[in-house]
């Protein structure tokens, strides 16, 4: 294969495939995948980020056509797709694809839902082009993972961009000139460092990849022009932006396996890498009825990609504190969980949680991997408890269910939607690929938000 086709070999892909090419399990996987990032979005909608980047944006934001989920506000569609991408990530509670630790449906559902609201799109093809949108991210992430993110950068927003711009250049019904453009397009504007990680700016990632992405579709719908090989060429993507790449990754299999199947659900809200300690601890402590006055120490053996993603010992907020297996492993003892909750600013700084969580130690081994922990926890009369997890829960060996993506769902949309409106939405959600309209997910949860506000005053 020339050097020169990847890109293009891409894009014919994305603008020929058919619906009906889909296997139906593929299906019901995006199904899920789209659930757990409404619920994740409509959840995040009230953590104080949404507030600062929507005064922010206030003044300069152009005609209502899209909305901002679980505030009742509108917004023109891009900078829409910009704050829902950021409250479906803020919480660290999205979807991860765990070969490259991408959150895939943050961007790509993102654009899309905003772009539906402003061009009428059925469910079925909106469920296709979000299917589409995560293949091409997670395959262009496989490309260059993890050389790619070892280097620093944030993959969530560096292929996100790549699947918003596909999902929404699908329901453009762009040409392959124009897919191939809006891949460059999209490609020109890849970022987010991992530095960002514990601050804002980790869910502005995916945030502003959603929005980017679909700025790149719709330029190339105008025909607005890009390289032709915006991820083979010497000075494209991969070769600039990774150490090491593998080009079969995007190209081979298109249409024959799809990434969305491997993808996952997060039980905690934090690093996924964290939590296999979580886990563990929440076993330990369950099983032996541990409260922290218990417990001299806790050592975890963890793999080292944990420590350099998770290693803050001193988290002085809730964001710092999902990059934390300090934190997390003392929550899990306390708490039992590893919700939202457990990573509040006053959860972080609780003197009590503090404590505990100096007595945690952590040892990084080669030998273990990544969603492997080994758990070692000292209690004061002496005993010695081990814990090992070789997957934790969340992971393709240990899937959650239907069942709990729905309780996961409701625990996060009931606090901001009621029950009922929560019960409502969550009914759409599983129905997306069946709906006449897909814009109807997005005016249901507007107008339950809006009435609760107007009661609210």
């Amino acid at each position: 294969m020339p050097m020169t086709e990847v890109t293009r070999i891409l894009a014919r892909y994305l603008v020929q495939a058919k619906p009906d090419d889909v296997p139906a399990a593929v299906k019901r996987e995006a199904v899920r995948s789209f659930l757990n990032w409404l619920g994740c979005a409509v959840g995040g909608s009230v953590h104080p980020t949404l507030d600062r980047a929507t005064e922010a944006l206030r003044p300069f934001i152009g005609a209502g056509q899209a909305t901002v989920l679980g505030r009742g506000e509108k917004t023109d569609i891009l900078n829409a797709a910009l704050l829902n991408g950021i409250s479906s990530h803020v919480f660290d509670f999205d979807d991860t694809h765990l070969r490259t630790i991408i959150h895939p449906a943050g961007p790509v559902a993102s654009a899309i839902l905003a772009f539906a609201e402003h061009h009428p799109v059925s469910g079925a093809d909106f469920l296709h082009a979000f299917i589409l949108g995560v293949e091409t991210e997670c395959r262009i992430g496989n490309a260059v993972y993890p050389a790619h993110y070892d280097i620093g950068w944030h993959i969530t927003g560096t292929a996100g961009v790549f699947g918003a711009a596909a999902a929404v250049g699908k329901l453009l019904k762009l040409d392959e000139q124009q897919m191939v453009w809006a891949l460059g397009i999209a490609g020109t504007q890849s970022s987010g460092f991992r530095e960002m990680f514990g601050t804002m700016c980790k869910s502005f990632h995916p945030g502003r990849a959603a929005q980017n992405g679909m700025t790149a579709a719709l330029l190339a719908k105008q025909n607005f022009t890009s390289s032709d090989r915006v991820l083979e060429a010497p000075r494209g993507f991969a070769h600039v932006m990774s150490a090491a790449r593998n080009f079969d990754e995007i190209t081979q299999g298109l249409g024959e396996h799809f990434e969305i199947s491997l993808n996952t659900y997060k039980p905690f809200a934090c690093g996924i890498v964290i939590h296999p300690a979580i886990d563990g601890c929440v076993q330990l402590r369950n099983e032996h009825g541990l409260k922290a006055e218990d417990v001299a120490s806790i050592e975890l053996e963890v793999h080292p990609l944990v420590l350099e993603l998770t290693g803050k010992k001193t988290p002085r907020t809730g964001l710092e504190g999902k990059f934390s297996v300090y934190h997390s492993a003392a929550a899990a003892i306390i708490y039992g969980a590893a919700g939202e909750g457990e990573y509040d600013d006053d959860v972080v700084r609780d003197p009590k949680v503090i404590a505990l969580r100096d007595r945690v130690s952590t040892t990084a081994s080669q030998s273990i991997h990544e969603d492997e922990v080994k758990v070692r926890l000292t209690t004061i009369d002496g005993r010695v408890l081990d814990k090992h997890v070789a997957h934790a829960i969340g992971s393709l060996e240990r899937p959650m269910s239907n069942a709990d993506l729905e309780a996961k769902f409701r625990g996060l949309v009931d606090p901001v939607l009621g029950q009922a409106g929560s019960a409502a939405l969550l009914e759409l959600a599983w129905k997306i690929g069946e709906l006449a309209d897909a814009s109807e997910i997005a005016r249901a949860g507007a107008n339950v938000a809006r009435a609760r506000q107007a009661e609210a005053v």
